[in-house]
C-alpha cells in the first residue's frame, strides 16, 4: 500500500514553507501534491485499498484541507462524504463540540443529519495534518453524538512533536501516512 517509495515521493511533493501562518511555523503545504495528478491519484487508490474491505459508509473530512482528502476517498469508495466544519459553517440543523486551543477555545459542527439516519454508520475520520489532536478529538466526539462507528481517524501528515497522533489513538484507531518528527 505505502511503500517507502510512494512516502517518499509524497514527502517531496509536500512544499515546507517557513513562518506560515505565524513566525516560527514551518507549514506542511499540499498544495503542490494535490496539483500532481498522478501522485495525488496514487495516494487516493492505496487509501483506497486501506479502507475498501470496512464496508465504508461515509467519508469524514476535518475542514479545509480534509475536505479535499475526503471527497476525493469518498468518491473512490463510493461511499458518501460528510464535513465538519468550523462554528457557524454549516446551514442546518448542527451538533457541534469545542475543544481547547492555545489561547482559548474553538468549535467544530457537523451535521444533525449527516448519515441519514443509519445507525451505525462506519466512518472514515480524514484530514490532511494532526499535531495536537484536539480537532481530532472533538471530530471523534461528534461522530459518536451520532452513533457512528469510526473505522479509523486517517492523517496524512502527523507531527509527532506534539502527540496528537497518540492523543487520538487512545479514542480510535489512528493512522498517518507520513510521520515527521522536530
Amino acid at each position: 500500500m505505502f511503500s517507502q517509495k510512494l512516502k517518499a515521493q509524497l514527502r517531496e511533493a509536500i512544499r515546507e514553507v517557513q513562518n506560515h501562518p505565524k513566525p516560527g511555523v514551518l507549514f506542511k503545504d499540499i498544495t503542490p501534491l494535490i496539483n500532481h495528478p498522478v501522485l495525488f491519484g496514487t495516494l487516493i487508490d492505496a487509501l483506497k485499498d486501506r479502507y475498501k474491505l470496512h464496508n465504508i459508509d461515509f467519508v469524514v473530512g476535518i475542514e479545509a484541507r480534509g475536505f479535499i482528502l475526503g471527497a476525493a476517498l469518498a468518491y473512490a469508495l463510493q461511499a458518501g462524504f460528510v464535513p465538519i466544519r468550523k462554528q457557524g459553517k454549516l446551514p442546518y440543523q448542527t451538533l457541534s463540540a469545542s475543544y481547547e486551543l492555545e489561547y482559548g477555545t474553538d468549535t467544530i459542527e457537523i451535521h444533525a443529519d449527516a448519515f441519514r439516519e443509519l445507525n451505525d454508520a462506519h466512518v472514515v475520520l480524514i484530514d490532511d495534518l494532526i499535531a495536537t489532536g484536539g480537532t481530532a478529538l472533538a471530530s471523534l466526539e461528534l461522530l459518536e453524538k451520532l452513533q457512528a462507528h469510526c473505522v479509523e481517524a486517517c492523517f496524512l501528515i502527523s507531527l509527532n512533536e506534539f502527540g496528537g497522533l497518540e492523543k487520538v489513538s487512545e479514542k480510535a484507531s489512528a493512522f498517518s501516512v507520513l510521520e515527521y518528527d522536530s
